[in-house]
C-alpha cells in the first residue's frame, strides 16, 4: 500500500484543493464523486487502488467504483492491474485533458450522422423544422472542424514548452 498523504504540499490544502475543483467540476454537470476521485488521483504522485482513493475521500471503496468506471470510460483515469492481486489502480494518463475533450469527438459525428438523417427526413432546409435541423449539424459540424484545429494548435504548443514527450511530463 503506498502512502495515503496527498503528494507534496500541504495535506489540508490539497484537501481542499480537491473538494473545490471537484465542487466547480460538479456545478457544471460533472458527477460530483467522480470529479472528487479524479481530483484525489491527480494529486497523487503514484497510482492508487479504490480503497486507496476511498480513504483519501473519507468513503468506501465502492463509493469508488461507480467513478472509476465513469473515469474510464471517458480516459480520464486508466486501471492497471497489480501484478499477484485482483486488485487495480488507478492513475491519470498522459495530457487527459487533451484525451476526454478533442480525442473523444465521436459524439460530434454521431449528432451529426443523425441530424443529417433528420434534415432528408425533414425534406432539406426547405421547411423551418429541416432549417432548425440542418442549423443544427452544421453547429455540431463547426465544433468538430474547431476541435480538430484547436487538438493541432495544443499538441503544438505542448511540444513548444517542452512536453508531450514522455510520461514524466
Amino acid at each position: 500500500m503506498t502512502d495515503q498523504r496527498p503528494s507534496g504540499g500541504n495535506e489540508e490544502e490539497v484537501h481542499l484543493f480537491v473538494e473545490r475543483m471537484a465542487m466547480a467540476f460538479a456545478d457544471v454537470g460533472f458527477p460530483r464523486m467522480a470529479a472528487r476521485v479524479l481530483f484525489a488521483v491527480m494529486s497523487a504522485d503514484d497510482p492508487l487502488t479504490a480503497a486507496e482513493i476511498g480513504e483519501r475521500l473519507g468513503v468506501s471503496a465502492a463509493a469508488v467504483s461507480g467513478a472509476v468506471r465513469y473515469l474510464t470510460q471517458f480516459g480520464m483515469l486508466v486501471r492497471e492491474p497489480v501484478k499477484g492481486s485482483r486488485r487495480d489502480r488507478y492513475r491519470m494518463p498522459d495530457n487527459p485533458w487533451y484525451e476526454a475533450t478533442i480525442t473523444k469527438t465521436g459524439l460530434y459525428k454521431n449528432f451529426i450522422d443523425i441530424a443529417s438523417g433528420g434534415v432528408a427526413a425533414l425534406h432539406g432546409r426547405g421547411t423551418p423544422a429541416g432549417e432548425r435541423v440542418a442549423e443544427m449539424r452544421d453547429f455540431f459540424l463547426f465544433v468538430q472542424e474547431e476541435i480538430d484545429s484547436l487538438g493541432e494548435r495544443w499538441r503544438a504548443r505542448r511540444a513548444a514548452t517542452g512536453h508531450g514527450g514522455g510520461p514524466e511530463d
